[in-house]
């Protein structure tokens, strides 16, 4: 059985999220743009019982949250692993030989409702206990979880449950421990037993001064219980020798977060092997915290292991996390636009995207992409990338578009960034995009011809080796085919709705190939001089 979608409504800053995800599932996004949202409000489907107003959309309680998940490929070993013949009755009749379901929860009355086929089978007696068992057991490892919350003895935590399910099959049946039992109750019962006298008398001292109050015949008799074996384990803790022996806690942030997460995963592997054990959804806010990139790919590596059987879900800000292909794995881009987060898959052609954003938005933090095409804001960015991805997926992969912000301005700094930051790899002579980076500005109008002059001064070997290319209009909303094309009107509305990225993305979602090379041609030059001056020209 798998998570197959998962539907999130009105959480935070979430509206509306529908998420496809994969065993292997990362999240990346800015922070502050609801990747820990999306998480938070899977934890609230699996154990709210009440919502605060903070957790509704806008702080609205009339925004009713609701998040649905669609399981998938169940099988009769799935149900078989179920501990009482009366849950497996229970989830095969609401099945009714479907091999897929959805559950469903909103702030209304946090019950959940039970989908089959797209019919609604509500929320039949008892069918909440066997669900309960039948989902994949969530384990949530948020950035407040620290190692004292996994390694200590309680009776819920992973170790806790780990030790429990192991002793209890061995030590019930461990005559050492039947001994022990034997001679504590000769120790503490007996009534020849010292022990016994002694605490005997401590309880006639005491009833002597609860008579004075309550004189009607009251008697004090002191009786201590045989411990349980998981009294005997409440020191229990965590030594770990990597040369040095201490406890867990007193090590290195990064090896107690690595400590954590093998805990959790050792959890899961024991369970599996229990009955009624079940899959595991693991979700791991910030899966990096405090690791080395070494750790990053082996935690990595260890997480894919563990998908075999489970799902899991990381939010990251590291590239290691993402730079690497897995047959398993999915990338989830997360971004916030007027105060709402947006859940979008990305593909290949993005990653790059994803991995320059990750690294900090600098030239140097990437591994030499075939060449920059430098535009001024992101209406551009926006553009130029959806045109890439429909028709030049092949021919213009592996070139970076860089948006400087805006104006001339902010092309002039971005421009040195080309040039300077890869002074390392190329030497202040000869930086190696100096004769290859292409610059794509706008159409200079009165107030703008005094910077671009000074442009023209600073970087003149740019304009004699046709890597300047210069609009027809003033804005790339003049510049669209028709019946896209906008006026100084319509351009001033859509800045004031702060839609201009949103309609470069409608207009380069439907144009044709045609309309963009005919009516779109010094975009359609840049691009190409930009691919011919690339390394390893297509």
């Amino acid at each position: 059985m798998k998570i197959s979608k998962i539907v999130v409504e009105n959480y935070r800053s979430i509206e509306k999220v529908e998420v496809e995800p994969s065993k292997f599932s990362i999240f990346i996004g800015q922070n502050n743009h609801g990747k820990t949202n999306f998480f938070e409000a899977i934890e609230w489907f699996y154990n709210a019982k009440s919502s605060d107003d903070e957790e509704h959309c806008q702080k609205n309680t009339g925004n009713k949250i609701s998040v649905e998940i669609q399981f998938d490929d169940v099988t009769d070993s799935d149900i078989d692993k179920l501990t009482t013949e009366a849950s497996k009755t229970k989830i095969r009749n609401v099945l009714d030989g479907s091999t897929s379901f959805s559950v469903k929860k909103t702030s209304s009355d946090h019950k959940r409702s039970y989908f089959v086929n797209g019919e609604d089978k509500g929320n039949p007696q008892g069918l909440d206990t066997a669900i309960n068992e039948f989902l994949p057991k969530l384990e949530y490892v948020n950035t407040k979880i620290r190692l004292d919350d996994v390694s200590k003895y309680k009776d819920r935590n992973p170790i806790g449950t780990m030790l429990s399910g192991v002793l209890t099959a061995i030590i019930e049946t461990s005559q050492d421990y039947i001994d022990f039992k034997q001679t504590f109750s000769r120790l503490f019962d007996n009534a020849d037993s010292e022990v016994r006298k002694e605490l005997d008398k401590l309880g006639d001292q005491v009833e002597i001064y609860l008579q004075k109050q309550f004189p009607d015949g009251t008697k004090v008799k002191f009786g201590v219980n045989p411990p349980h074996f998981t009294d005997l384990l409440k020191s229990f803790d965590t030594v770990v020798n990597d040369g040095i022996e201490t406890r867990a806690e007193a090590k290195g942030d990064g090896m107690q977060r690595a400590i954590m997460l093998s805990i959790i995963q050792a959890f899961a592997d024991y369970r599996k092997k229990q009955t009624g054990g079940g899959s595991f959804l693991f979700m791991i806010d910030e899966a990096e915290l405090h690791l080395h990139p070494t750790a990053q790919r082996a935690l990595k590596k260890a997480l894919l292991d563990i998908c075999e059987t489970d799902q899991v879900l990381v939010n990251t800000h590291s590239s290691v996390l993402v730079v690497d292909n897995n047959d398993l794995q999915k990338i989830f881009k997360v971004e916030k636009s007027n105060g709402i987060t947006q859940i979008e898959e990305a593909g290949d052609l993005e990653k790059i995207n994803i991995i320059f954003d990750l690294l900090g938005g600098s030239p140097t933090d990437l591994l030499l992409p075939r060449n920059f095409l430098i535009v001024e804001g992101k209406c551009e960015f926006e553009f130029i990338k959806i045109i890439i991805e429909r028709f030049y997926a092949d021919k213009f992969d592996g070139i970076k578009i860089l948006f400087a912000g805006g104006d001339l301005d902010e092309q002039e700094p971005t421009l040195l960034a080309v040039h300077k930051l890869f002074v390392p790899l190329a030497g202040s002579d000869n930086p190696i995009y100096k004769d290859r980076a292409v610059v794509l500005i706008d159409k200079p109008n009165g107030s703008q011809n005094t910077k671009y002059e000074q442009f023209k001064n600073g970087y003149p070997y740019l304009f004699t080796n046709n890597q300047v290319f210069e609009q027809t209009h003033a804005s790339l909303e003049e510049c669209y085919p028709s019946p896209y094309t906008k006026n100084t009107t319509e351009i001033a509305q859509l800045v004031a709705d702060k839609k201009k990225v949103e309609y470069a993305k409608e207009v380069a979602s439907n144009i044709t190939q045609e309309q963009f090379v005919r009516d779109m041609q010094v975009m359609f030059n840049a691009l190409e001089r930009c691919n011919e001056l690339a390394f390893n020209p297509r």
